[in-house]
């Protein structure tokens, strides 16, 4: 949704993730020339791979003004005293060191350029976990912490960095369709798409280091 929408705004385009084939598939999808997108298979876990997929965007495109951080995973169902190490481990890899490493090679690019803008999706549980979530909130509020220094940093130099807050992704509607006190609190991908959206544009520049919930009141 989120790639489908900047696309439809005329934005050039490199996805990256584990996989290329899925995001090969996903480019041919939007409707741009090839010369208006790319795809980079990379362990973004890897400081070096992240450095050359953001080397790659700008030598294909000559800039980077944006980075949408897009990252999932979830480990829980252990309670704090008895979570394994590894999933822990596994959940800052995925959400602290992918995020710092994708901002040191690409936000530098941006505060010489003056403009540019870094948006990622976390969940309310980084600051409010539940039961047996450690390790997903760990990696959470690590990511946080981090573009919430981040944002302290790069304020005056024409790069924001902004945070949403999603607790549930209601990918097959069913907020709308069979509405409940379960799923009032979901969020659609158009929400999310469309709160990403604006948080890039020039309308925006004001908002830096901001952590919008897009959970009503939940």
């Amino acid at each position: 949704m989120v790639s489908r929408d900047l696309a439809a705004a005329g934005m050039r385009l490199a996805l990256v993730g584990s996989r290329r084939a899925p995001l090969e598939k996903l480019g041919a999808g939007l409707g741009l020339a090839p010369d208006q997108w790319m795809a980079a298979d990379a362990d973004l876990r890897d400081r070096a791979a992240a450095g050359a997929v953001v080397d790659a965007v700008a030598d294909r495109f000559g800039r980077t003004d944006v980075l949408v951080h897009l990252v999932g995973g979830y480990h829980g169902g252990h309670p704090v005293v008895e979570v394994p190490d590894a999933e822990v481990e596994a959940m800052l890899s995925q959400h602290l060191w992918t995020t710092l490493n994708m901002v040191r090679a690409v936000v530098p690019r941006m505060t010489e350029a003056g403009w540019g803008r870094v948006a990622a999706v976390s969940s309310p549980m980084a600051a409010t976990p539940g039961k047996s979530v450690a390790p997903y909130a760990v990696g959470k509020a690590a990511q946080e912490a981090l573009l919430g220094g981040l944002a302290r940093e790069v304020a005056g130099t024409g790069v924001t960095v902004n945070v949403v807050l999603v607790r549930q992704i209601d990918v097959k509607h069913e907020r709308d369709a069979n509405p409940s006190p379960k799923n009032e609190w979901w969020t659609t991908p158009e929400e999310i798409s469309a709160t990403i959206g604006y948080l890039l544009s020039e309308d925006a520049s004001a908002i830096n280091g901001a952590k919008i919930p897009l959970y009503g009141n939940a």
